[in-house]
């Protein structure tokens, strides 16, 4: 087995008993990285970095000097700013954008001794579902080429972390998630994507959508792997004001928790949801391992979930339009040549940087935040997403965690949805409640679709139950297919 074909745990093993160098590690991700160029996984590539950063955990490992990611693989989503390498956020207005600083998640995985090899695809500015507003061009799903279903999306917008991650060319990958950027993608591309509790990790050095549902998780490829990834990012840091000093047993320690007698809560208002055949079968599948596992199952009922999606989309869209209006051509990025004012500036840039999704969401956020829409759209949004909140907490309260999908469909064709925008946001259906409210939520890969394709159930939990979470989908992992 290829060295980049191993999770993380194992590579840490392999390292420790230095039965493999980290060196090597390296040369194997980039020579597996430079064999699937066709999947656009990557905007930058950051070869030499790697091979420095490779040279010198060698060093600390023949010193036993390792640290928790001593040599291991890493590849980090492109809206992390990442000092004195190009951070485009997959979007033209940002190109040619070098940070003179590193994120505060990206600089943890750097100390921590983490092999960074590259910047992954997105959705531009996180704006999508399935890495086609990207302006680098889509990323392609590993599973829909290795099964020859064409081209499939990769989900989004992290869905250059999530292949990059299921077609081994790294072990973990730092990804965002909004509404859903780390589990969908996980869930298309069969791998397990973890979203924190809102705060757990700062955004700190993140290129901001919609700043109070943004949030830094993993993706890996088992529950233990983002375990131990999660006791290098999390952490308090003064710089983000969001960011919540949060005491804790360690995120690996607590895999050992059981999780017998655990109450897992379904909601009647997702479980009846009968869509298609392979949802039914997922959800099968999700019951049988929690039973496996020793948990209770219960049905609970969450009214309003159903409002969750245009909540989310006022708000993030509200936000997204302050956000980006720092892009105007003045600072950094795409200057317009030919402007003759202020304002000719600012319009030319913002046309000639900004995709079409980027625009259209700007307009729809400016449009909610205008007078005399304000209180109609988006006060009304954030009374709702309360609400929400309210309920989530009321449920976790007589439950100890909840069970859901993490997408309504398996990896769908590139392009199936250009011509419904309204069929794209579906896709978010599962996953937005959880930004709103804040909640940690992981997706797991249990489930083979009929036509081979990987889909993922969630795991949900109470704000700071992360690590008793990880424990639940570990054990969950651990038990056999029904």
């Amino acid at each position: 087995m290829s060295p980049s074909e191993t999770t993380l745990a194992s590579l840490r093993s392999a390292l420790a008993a230095k039965r493999l160098s980290a060196s090597e590690a390296a040369a194997a991700a980039l020579k597996a990285m430079a064999e699937a160029k066709a999947l656009n996984a990557f905007i930058t590539e950051t070869p030499e970095r790697a091979r420095a950063s490779a040279k010198e955990s060698d060093a600390r490992l023949s010193q036993d000097r390792a640290r928790p990611l001593e040599g291991i693989i890493v590849s980090v989503k492109d809206n992390f700013c990442t000092k004195d390498v190009e951070t485009t956020a997959a979007s033209r207005i940002l190109k040619g954008f070098v940070p003179p600083y590193e994120s505060f998640v990206s600089q943890r995985v750097l100390d921590a001794g983490g092999v960074v090899v590259g910047k992954t695809n997105l959705d531009e500015f996180g704006m999508g579902s399935s890495t086609e507003t990207s302006a680098y061009g889509p990323t392609l799903n590993p599973f829909g080429l290795k099964l020859d279903l064409g081209k499939r999306a990769p989900g989004g917008s992290s869905g250059g972390a999530a292949a990059a991650v299921a077609a081994n060319l790294c072990q973990v990958a730092l990804a965002t998630d909004t509404g859903g950027s780390i589990r969908q993608p996980a869930s298309f591309c069969g791998v397990v994507g973890f979203k924190p509790t809102y705060g757990v990790c700062s955004r700190w050095g993140v290129i901001a959508y919609a700043s109070s549902l943004d949030q830094a998780g993993v993706i890996t490829k088992t529950v233990e792997d983002a375990a131990i990834a999660m006791d290098v990012i999390a952490g308090h840091d003064p710089k983000d004001s969001t960011s919540v000093a949060w005491a804790h047993d360690g995120f690996e320690r607590a895999l050992v928790t059981a999780s017998a007698g655990v109450k897992i809560g379904i909601p009647r208002e997702f479980r009846d949801m009968a869509i298609n055949a392979d949802l039914g079968a997922l959800w099968t599948e999700g019951e049988h391992r929690l039973r496996a596992a020793g948990a209770e199952i219960r049905l609970v009922d969450m009214p309003t979930l159903k409002y969750s999606l245009p909540a989310y989309y006022l708000i993030a869209l509200s936000e997204a339009s302050s956000n980006l209006a720092r892009y105007d051509g003045v600072r950094y990025g795409v200057r317009a040549p030919g402007a003759h004012s202020i304002e000719e500036l600012y319009e030319a840039s913002r046309a000639q940087g900004f995709g079409k999704e980027v625009r259209k969401r700007i307009i729809v956020g400016t449009f909610a935040l205008s007078v005399g829409y304000y209180d109609q759209y988006y006060s009304k949004a954030q009374r709702v997403r309360r609400l929400i909140s309210d309920e989530f907490t009321k449920i976790l309260s007589e439950v100890d965690f909840l069970m859901w999908p993490a997408a309504p469909t398996p990896a769908f064709p590139l392009g199936a949805h250009q011509a419904d925008p309204l069929a794209m946001y579906l896709e978010d259906v599962f996953t937005v409640p959880i930004n709103l409210a804040g909640v940690p939520a992981i997706c797991l890969p249990i489930f083979t679709a009929a036509n081979g394709l990987p889909m993922g159930m969630q795991l949900i939990g109470k704000r700071f139950s992360d690590t008793k979470l990880l424990a639940v989908a570990n054990a969950m992992m651990s038990t056999g297919a029904a």
